[in-house]
């Protein structure tokens, strides 16, 4: 995937942005403290967690499958999936939410599918991800409700939110007005222009893509598939909490609550949630009275145990990637 200069300096500035909160996180941490804590780690559960990461990594990718094959003849082979999902993973340490762009390019080299399609089902994919996410947060809220609240309470001021909310709604709602009235006004314009068409060309794909869950011939798969997903991160993560001694004595609905965090500190726009996984997960952890330094060390392990795992496993797949289009090249001359 080609950068220009733009894009670049946006990803040295995230970047910096994440190294700089990892480093203002784990400044005070010593490393004599890390290594002890490492060594008293379980390196049998530790490995098993990782084990278990991979089925779901398989699982995600096999279920990418049924969306791409939707009223398609042609069967998109689930190792490629695999190896396209690990890049975009790979992807992603470099470049923020990158990933599922570079996956799916990857698949329209090596199978030929069309990118708007590819990309459809890869917003479809997030949109039935984030359902699940807010599942899991309203359960979290249901089990831990007086944890939920009182942190919510100390980070939120809820009159200041309805306040602002308040204020700034007509202003919000006036603007997206203008912009739907400039993008109507332009595209009876411009509708006959070659821009245009490829744009219809590539929506008309998107959109394909993206309504493609109702052609799903497994449409259990589909769902049975995506819901393992979410139990396979909640298991990996409660196998890491019981190989660290610090962490080992949590119970099953605090960890639940460390996953909602987690799983919103790698939401935000930087490599691999790089220093806010590690801030939010360390903070919900001294909530369950842990200190900062055991918290911020249960965080770095299994957030390292997980990007080594998708720096091999990208490095691997990216191996096979180019050994597919290098073939694909020679073949034509």
């Amino acid at each position: 995937m080609k950068l220009n200069l733009k894009q670049w300096v946006q990803v040295a500035l995230s970047m910096i942005v994440a190294i700089w909160i990892f480093w203002f996180l784990y400044k005070d941490i010593s490393f004599e403290s890390l290594r002890k804590s490492v060594s008293e780690t379980s390196f049998l559960l530790l490995m098993s967690s990782i084990f278990v990461s991979l089925i779901g990594f398989w699982l995600r990718a096999w279920r990418w499958t049924l969306l791409l094959d939707a009223e398609e003849p042609y069967k998109t082979p689930s190792i490629r999936a695999f190896w396209a999902l690990m890049v975009g993973y790979l992807t992603n340490l470099l470049v923020p939410r990158a990933g599922e762009l570079a996956r799916c390019g990857v698949l329209a080299k090596t199978d030929g599918l069309q990118m708007g399609k590819l990309f459809g089902t890869v917003i479809l994919e997030r949109t039935v991800d984030l359902l699940f996410l807010v599942f899991t947060i309203f359960l979290a809220f249901v089990i831990e409700r007086n944890l939920f609240l009182e942190l919510f309470s100390e980070l939120v001021s809820v009159e200041a939110l309805v306040e602002k909310v308040t204020q700034y709604l007509p202003l919000l709602i006036g603007g997206l007005l203008v912009m739907a009235i400039f993008f109507y006004f332009a595209f009876l314009k411009y509708r006959e222009s070659n821009i245009f068409k490829k744009l219809r060309h590539f929506t008309r794909d998107l959109v394909k893509g993206i309504i493609s869950i109702r052609q799903v011939r497994n449409q259990s798969g589909f769902w049975g598939s995506s819901f393992a997903i979410w139990m396979i991160y909640y298991v990996t993560l409660v196998l890491v909490a019981w190989a660290i001694p610090s962490t080992a004595n949590l119970s099953l609905s605090s960890l639940l609550m460390v996953m909602v965090m987690g799983s919103i500190g790698m939401v935000a726009p930087v490599q691999g949630g790089i220093g806010t996984f590690h801030a939010l997960v360390a903070f919900i952890l001294m909530a369950y009275g842990l200190s900062e330094e055991e918290g911020k060390i249960f965080a770095v392990i299994v957030h390292s145990s997980q990007v080594l795992t998708v720096l091999i496993l990208g490095l691997v797949s990216l191996g096979f990637i180019l050994k597919i289009t290098s073939k694909k090249v020679s073949k034509t001359f």
